[in-house]
This record gives C-alpha cells, structure tokens and sequence, in this order.
C-alpha cells in the first residue's frame, strides 16, 4: 500500500494450523483495506495454507518457517519489508478481521501523533463485547491474580490493570498494546529492535509496545474496530498455559520481578494521564 505522503504499508500474518476460513478472513480484510504488499510466515508442520493465500489474495507472500515462535516468525516477514522500503508494517494474527477503513483510520491516527511509533484499534469479540487490549504493564501479581486467584480475589487490583474503568472511546498513550492487531512505524522498530525471540509466545507484544512507548508515543485508536476471535489457548490448554508461565518467566527476568522502575514509572503516568489516579 502505498499513498501521496509517500507511505509504504506492509503487513505480515502469522499462522500455524490455522483454519482456512479464517486465514481467508483476515486476507479479504487487508484486501479490502488496499493492503497488497502481505506475507503470510506458516509455522506449521506442512504447507497446505499455501493453498488457501493463492486463492485468497495472489499477490501474498506465503513464508514457510521452522517454528521459533509467533514473535521470530513476524520478524522474518518484517525484516523483508524494512529492507524493501516499507515505512510502515502491520503486525496481525490471523484470527482478525474488520470492515473496510480501519487501516486508514491508524495511518490517520499515527500522522496525526508526533513521532507516533504504534498504533492499535478497538477490539471487540464476535459478539460485540470489549477486550480489554490495552493495559497496564503487567506486575508478576497481575498475571497471578488473573490466572490462577478467584475471580473476587483482587477485583479491584484486576480491574486497574485492565483499564476496566477507563472510557475506551478515547485515544490514549498507552505501554501496552495486545499484539493481534498493531501498525508500527519502521523507524520505530529500527530504534527499538523487533520482537525478542527468546519468547516464544504470549511476553513478545508487551515487550515491543514498553520498549516503543519508552521512546514513541503507541497509541490506542478507537476509531478503528477489529473483531478479534481470541481462542485464548494456554487458558484451555496444559501446554499451552506451560508455554505461557515459561515465557512470562523470561519476561520478567528481563524486565525485573519486584524492582522494575520503568514499570512503576510508565503505569503511574498511564493511571494519571487517564484520570484514573494512582
């Protein structure tokens, strides 16, 4: 995608074992948006989606991967569109999809905000309701407390984190971003770094969105809508939850368990620039 004030848009999906149906969502969406220059890294065991991109959108990139991890095999495709000139690249899992202009409307959004590294829209499920995708920066207590405690053990705590009682019809600067939707600006990737690969899964947007926003403005943009069918895996899955705790372990052992001031820091601001105290 490219327009008069010389932006490059390229976008990268990441799938593994993905249905097919919603691979051809998620296609059509980018399509309907005017985002052609689209690669799709397969971390599956085969390539039978390859088939599927040929028939849903031609002109796709289909990557096939050794599976590093949803993080790495983003990084492939955007290392590819860096070097190729991209100004801007969408980060997408390929359980999203939306109605035509929701890209326009985070390019509007990032002009409009100096230096604006990231932008995110509302998510909503199929059903309508609100995911709470823009956040705190999660404590090794926030993650325990919406894991594994009682959902009236720490209402309020939880509640905070998840900006539950903010107004989502506002912009805001917010440190972190789920990673299933993201537009970010190259410049801000060649500043900050790509995702880290030593997560696998799950740590890798929060990681991106804090070391961004430590230097950009990453913007949640509720004039654009997603509808995001979260699986939410490692809450059904053994595996997957012992995927997740590994990977939250070596988010934290990066970024500080208990003595993480950037964190203090980041969600003080975040709690007063919203109103919602501290």
């Amino acid at each position: 995608m490219k327009d008069n004030d010389g932006v490059r848009l390229t976008a990268s999906v990441v799938v593994h074992r993905t249905p097919a149906g919603q691979l051809r969502r998620v296609l059509r969406s980018l399509a309907a948006d005017g985002v052609t220059a689209v690669a799709v890294v397969d971390n599956s065991p085969d390539d039978r989606l390859r088939a599927v991109v040929g028939e849903s959108m031609p002109g796709a990139e289909y990557i096939r991967t050794a599976n590093r991890g949803y993080g790495a095999a983003h990084n492939v495709a955007i290392r590819k569109a860096m070097a190729a000139g991209a100004t801007h690249h969408l980060v997408l899992n390929p359980d999203v999809s939306w109605e035509p202009g929701a890209v326009p409307a985070l390019l509007e959004a990032m002009e409009r905000t100096p230096r604006c590294g990231m932008a995110a829209p509302r998510i909503v499920y199929p059903d309508g309701r609100l995911q709470y995708t823009c956040r705190m920066l999660p404590s090794p207590l926030d993650l325990m407390l919406r894991r594994f405690a009682p959902r009236w053990v720490g209402r309020r705590r939880r509640r905070r984190y998840l900006l539950a009682d903010w107004d989502h019809g506002q912009t805001a600067d917010v440190p972190y971003l789920q990673g299933s939707f993201m537009l970010i600006a190259c410049d801000a990737l060649r500043e900050a770094g790509l995702f880290d690969e030593r997560f696998f899964m799950y740590p890798e947007d929060i990681d991106l969105t804090r070391r961004i926003h430590a230097l950009r403005p990453t913007v949640y943009c509720p004039e654009a809508t997603a509808v995001h069918d979260h699986a939410a895996a490692s809450a059904r899955s053994p595996r997957m939850l012992a995927i997740h705790m590994v990977n939250m372990v070596r988010y934290f052992n990066k970024w500080g368990w208990v003595a993480d001031g950037a964190r203090r820091d980041a969600n003080r601001r975040l709690l007063r620039d919203l109103g919602l105290g501290c």
